[in-house]
C-alpha cells in the first residue's frame, strides 16, 4: 500500500514536472477588446490576434468587452489570474486618460498591469460626411463662433483621448461645440454619415475605410505632423493651433504578476510580428503607425503618460457625461 502511494505521488510530481516543461502556450491566449466591434482598437487587435495565431501557431482569440470608455474591458483583465493566458488591447483612452475622469475606477493600470508589447500609435483625425457644408477646419471654426454649441461633434465615448481632442481643440480655438459620446466608433460612425452629427473625432484607424470609400472628409489630424496614411490632410497644429498634439497608442497587457518569462515571450514574438513587410503594411493601411518596444520601454511610457495627461484632463475641464 505504501509502495502503491509512494510510486502514485512519485508519478504526480512527475506529470506536473513534464506539464511545467512545456513551452509556452499550451492552450488558446485571450485578448480582451475594451470596445466594440469595428473601431479602430477591434481593428487593430483582430489583427494581431489573427497574425500571431498565423505566424507563431499560436490560438489568440479576441473577445470584445466593451463600455464606459473601454475601462470595463481593462477592469475584466486586471482580474484576471496572471497566468499568461490572459491579455489586453489597452491604449491611451482607457489607459492614462480615464483614471482621472473616473471617480471610482476599479484599477490602476501602473500597479495592476504589466505592459508587455507596444503595437502603434496613430494621430486622432477630424471628419465630416462629404457632403457637409464644412469644406475645411476654418470653417468649422467660424460657423461654432457665428453661433455657438450650434455644432455637434460625435466620439466613441466620454474619458477617451478622442473625447479630449475634441475638447482641447475647443478650447485652442476659442469655440464651443457640443460633444455627443457614442458606445464606440460605429455608432458614432454612423450618425456622422448619416448627417446626425456635425463632425466626428476618430481614431484613424476607424475612419479610414470611410475616408478611402470617399464617404468621409478629412478635415485636419491632430498630430504635430502630418500623418503618412493621409499626407494631404493638414494637421491642425499647422493650421495655427502651435504644439497642438494629440494622439494615442495601442498595446498589449497582462495582470500584473505575469512570469517574466511569459512577458518577455509574447514581446519578442508581437516585436518579430511587427518586422516583417507585410504587418507594416496592414497596419499602415489602417491609418496607425507600427512601433515596437520592449516591455521596459513600453511600461515607462505608461507612466510618463499616466502622469502627464493627469495635468491635461484638468487643463481641459472635461468631465463624464
Amino acid at each position: 500500500m505504501i509502495r502503491k502511494l509512494i510510486t502514485s505521488v512519485a508519478l504526480g510530481l512527475a506529470f506536473a514536472a513534464a506539464a511545467q516543461a512545456q513551452p509556452y502556450p499550451t492552450k488558446p491566449i485571450r485578448m480582451v477588446v475594451p470596445f466594440p466591434p469595428g473601431g479602430g482598437t477591434d481593428i487593430l487587435s483582430r489583427l494581431v490576434a489573427n497574425k500571431l495565431t498565423e505566424t507563431s501557431k499560436w490560438t489568440v482569440v479576441p473577445d470584445n468587452r466593451a463600455g464606459a470608455g473601454g475601462t470595463i474591458g481593462i477592469a475584466e483583465a486586471v482580474r484576471s489570474a496572471p497566468t499568461g493566458y490572459d491579455m489586453v488591447m489597452g491604449q491611451k483612452d482607457n489607459m492614462v486618460v480615464a483614471p482621472w475622469l473616473y471617480k471610482n475606477l476599479s484599477y490602476d493600470p501602473t500597479k495592476d498591469l504589466t505592459a508587455v508589447a507596444h503595437v502603434a500609435y496613430t494621430p486622432v483625425v477630424i471628419v465630416t460626411r462629404t457632403e457637409s457644408k464644412f469644406k475645411t477646419l476654418a470653417d468649422v471654426v467660424n460657423a461654432a463662433r457665428a453661433a455657438p454649441d450650434s455644432i455637434t461633434y460625435g466620439s466613441p465615448g466620454n474619458g477617451t483621448t478622442i473625447h479630449l481632442a475634441g475638447e482641447i481643440f475647443k478650447t485652442a480655438a476659442n469655440i464651443k461645440m457640443r460633444h455627443v459620446p457614442y458606445k464606440g466608433s460605429n455608432a458614432a460612425m454612423m450618425d456622422v454619415l448619416a448627417g446626425n452629427v456635425d463632425l466626428m473625432v476618430s481614431s484613424l484607424p476607424s475612419a479610414m475605410g470611410q475616408i478611402k470609400s470617399g464617404k468621409l472628409r478629412p478635415l485636419a489630424v491632430t498630430s504635430l505632423r502630418r500623418s503618412s496614411s493621409l499626407p494631404d490632410v493638414p494637421s491642425v497644429a499647422e493650421l495655427g493651433y502651435k504644439d497642438f498634439d494629440v494622439s494615442t497608442w495601442y498595446g498589449l497587457f497582462m495582470p500584473a504578476g505575469t512570469p517574466k518569462e511569459i512577458v518577455m515571450t509574447v514581446n519578442a514574438e508581437v516585436n518579430k510580428l511587427l518586422a516583417t513587410p507585410e504587418m507594416k503594411a496592414a497596419i499602415i493601411a489602417q491609418g496607425a503607425e507600427p512601433q515596437s518596444m520592449t516591455p521596459e520601454q513600453f511600461g515607462t511610457l505608461l507612466k510618463t503618460d499616466y502622469q502627464k495627461w493627469r495635468g491635461i484632463v484638468h487643463d481641459s475641464g472635461a468631465t463624464i457625461e
